[in-house]
């Protein structure tokens, strides 16, 4: 089974890049926040996130956006971390110079480039 929760999308992606130390600091998950806050759903994802970049589990946002750059330069659209058959990939979709949007998946863990697929 495969899960899934955007990080986050187009408009918050320059200034969580700029202002992350740590993955979590801008995730947006599919779940509307509530007035007070965000939504318990994703705090959780939110500190469950942070606690695996602080224990070297996961790399850091700003280490998977530079290696996923190294393989497609381009825009990047959005990004997910997925689980699939016990492992964290990260899923980022990037629309390239020519047009088309690539989708690069990273071993969260290492950074070692799985595969990358035209989306």
């Amino acid at each position: 089974m495969t899960h899934s929760a955007p990080l986050f999308r187009r408009p918050a992606l320059i200034a969580a890049a700029a202002s992350l130390s740590l993955l979590a600091a801008g995730v947006a998950f599919a779940d509307a926040p509530g007035k007070n806050g965000p939504a318990p759903r994703q705090e959780r994802e939110a500190s469950a996130i942070r606690g695996a970049v602080e224990r070297g589990e996961i790399l850091p946002l700003p280490r998977i956006l530079a290696i996923a750059q190294q393989h497609v330069a381009g825009e990047v659209l959005k990004i997910e971390l997925e689980q699939e058959h016990g492992r964290l990939a990260y899923e980022v979709k990037i629309l390239a110079a020519n047009g088309r949007v690539r989708e690069v998946k990273l071993d969260a863990r290492s950074g070692a480039l799985i595969e990358i697929e035209d989306d």
